[in-house]
């Protein structure tokens, strides 16, 4: 059982390098959508990776445009905090796709709004907090669908 890791335009070298780890650790594939805020050669990728950064699968795309084409039949879900339906509510499947923006501004407005019956969001309890840490949020809502899985 393994999950598949969507990071749409990621900013943060740490944040996709701590995202490779957890795709690692819970038997995930990892995929990339470009432009990247940094270099897959930058060390703080490599660095919050660690060593396990060549044993991850990962995969590379030019584009949105691309990556939905290439995967158009798979059955995905997009987390927002522009979603009514919460993390929990996911009916998680093994291969599912779990797709996360970027960390300045989450997912394009045209994704979310062609996909809002596929929206999702992580509750945040307090209005001084905006958003959470994308490896934070990537985390929750990986082991939220392992545990789903696994207790089925």
């Amino acid at each position: 059982m393994a999950f598949n890791i969507v990071l749409v335009e990621p900013e943060i070298p740490n944040n996709t390098g701590n995202i490779g780890r957890l795709s690692l650790a819970s038997g995930s594939v990892l995929h990339l959508v470009k432009p990247f805020g940094f270099e897959l050669t930058d060390a703080r990728l490599k660095r919050a990776g660690l060593d396990y950064w060549q044993h991850i699968t990962v995969k590379t795309y030019e584009s949105l445009e691309s990556f939905l084409a290439i995967n158009k039949n798979e059955k995905m879900v997009f987390l927002s905090a522009a979603a009514d339906k919460e993390y929990t509510e996911i009916d998680y499947i093994d291969n599912l796709f779990l797709v996360f923006g970027k960390e300045s501004v989450g997912l394009p407005k045209q994704l979310v709004s062609v996909n809002a019956d596929k929206l999702f969001k992580i509750p945040i309890h307090s209005p001084h907090v905006r958003s959470l840490n994308l490896a934070n949020a990537v985390s929750i809502v990986v082991f939220e669908g392992l545990r789903s899985i696994t207790s089925v």
